[in-house]
């Protein structure tokens, strides 16, 4: 995997020197890293040279620091993260609400869809996730990236929200 450099410069600086020999000492650590976190080589590939290009953006900053290879690191997962957010983001933004076909009435679906839409985007992808999706606490937790007594926490209020919202004739809403 070849070093990044800037295009526009024929003769590297010492800035960019000292850039160069951090990333081809790191470069590996970081790759494997990136293999890990992503599961093939493409994307680890593309999430490590990604991660190099935004340290040489602050890289003035970054060889000051104390531990530049911490942070590099730090760079690598944030980005790994927000790509997975994209990409979540995207997908979601994409993909058709499918509602089952089952015996409960038109006007109730219409309710239960209104009252869930006046959730909290969290709250919501959380009741989403974990009900609709049938996803285990655990799951949720690590796709939000929130702790598990969060999920439980959320899950539970936003319950009783929607059992408030929908009213007595709905209180057979539970988590189980």
């Amino acid at each position: 995997m070849p070093v990044l450099r800037d295009s526009c410069s024929t003769s590297p600086s010492g800035f960019e020197d000292t850039f160069e020999d951090f990333a081809r000492s790191n470069q590996q650590r970081l790759y494997r890293t990136a293999y890990l976190l992503c599961g093939d080589r493409e994307s680890a590939r593309d999430l490590t040279q990604t991660a190099l290009a935004k340290i040489f953006q602050h890289w003035r900053r970054v060889s000051a620091a104390d531990r530049p290879e911490a942070y590099a690191r730090t760079v690598l997962t944030r980005t790994y993260l927000a790509e997975r957010r994209r990409r979540l983001r995207d997908l979601l933004a994409h993909t058709p609400i499918e509602v089952p076909r089952t015996t409960v009435s038109p006007d109730l679906t219409v309710t239960l869809l209104t009252a869930l839409s006046e959730l909290p985007p969290r709250a919501r992808a959380m009741v989403v996730l974990r009900y609709w999706e049938d996803l285990s606490v655990e799951s949720v937790a690590e796709l939000l990236r929130c702790s598990e007594s969060t999920v439980k926490s959320q899950c539970s209020r936003s319950l009783a929200r929607l059992r408030e919202r929908l009213g007595p004739a709905h209180v057979y809403i539970t988590a189980n």
